[in-house]
């Protein structure tokens, strides 16, 4: 997945090393020319922070593209839905095959969630340094 995912956005605001750009994220349906028409058609907007860029030639209200690479998406939708599901399996089966209720192994399954997101949002600066947007 080395293709690059591009998104078209204008820079709301801008801090020391932060450049915080809004995005139009649309869906399929929405680039369709009768979505106005339809009621699938989805777009949010959405605030996106690019680190580790020169400011001195930006301003607020600039168009820029930012842009990552696929693998940087495929890492961060393996740390934010495939860990975690695959986790919540293994306590599911674990604690039913030890217990045999499974009320209270959907309950463990769901808890275990707690202290995985908790561990991500501990590190979730030095994954903002593996997972990073760049402007173009």
């Amino acid at each position: 997945m080395n293709n690059k995912i591009r998104h078209d956005g204008i820079i709301d605001s801008i801090e020391k090393e932060c450049v915080h750009v809004r995005i139009l994220q649309t869906s399929a349906c929405a680039a369709c020319k009768v979505a106005g028409y339809c009621n699938a058609a989805e777009a949010k907007e959405k605030i996106v922070d690019v680190y580790r860029t020169d400011v001195a030639h930006l301003k607020v209200g600039d168009p820029v593209v930012v842009s990552t690479s696929g693998d940087v998406a495929a890492r961060a939708l393996l740390w934010a839905f495939g860990l975690p599901f695959i986790l919540m399996v293994l306590v599911l089966v674990l604690v039913l095959w030890q217990t045999g209720d499974e009320g209270v192994a959907a309950l463990s399954g769901l808890l275990a969630l707690i202290p995985y997101y908790g561990l991500l949002f501990l590190l979730r600066h030095r994954m903002r340094r593996q997972m990073a947007f760049m402007l173009e």
